[in-house]
């Protein structure tokens, strides 16, 4: 039976985006949309855009390794807050990482793949590759007689 949500997407959610629990794994319900991605299938290829807010260009990498394309982003940034004679008032710190992967062939290199990274959206292009059909060859034991 459908019914409709009062609390959003979970019934806990709201319980759950409070300060105490938000502080046991750092992200709040908000952040699920961490590089939340968009794939464009064109006649050339796939446009991979990627959403990274609050990342640097220097901490975002991609690799091509055993036919996935794998992207990873690093963020770490350090707020202190001192007064007139050098104390701490306030000293906060965050280190996070996130990761995505996609299967793009066996054939596809990381000299096929072009990147551009601007205004917190990292942009892919991936070019399709045909498949060369694999000719089939005929193994034939050999018979002795």
């Amino acid at each position: 039976m459908l019914m409709p949500s009062l609390f959003g997407e979970n019934l806990l959610d709201n319980f759950f985006d409070t300060p105490t629990f938000r502080g046991l794994n750092g992200f709040s319900s908000s952040d699920r949309n961490m590089m939340s991605t968009d794939v464009k299938e064109t006649d050339a290829g796939y446009e991979i855009s990627i959403n990274l807010p609050g990342f640097k260009k220097e901490n975002v990498k991609g690799e091509v390794k055993d036919g996935y394309l794998i992207i990873n982003a690093s963020n770490q940034t350090s707020n202190d807050t001192k007064d007139e004679n050098g104390r701490y008032i306030r000293r906060e710190r965050y280190s996070g990482s996130c990761s995505r992967s996609f299967y793009v062939g066996e054939q596809i290199t990381q000299n096929d793949i072009k990147a551009k990274f601007e205004d917190g959206v990292l942009k892919i292009n991936v070019p399709k590759i045909e498949a060369k059909p694999t000719v089939e060859e005929k193994h034939y034991i050999s018979i002795e007689g």
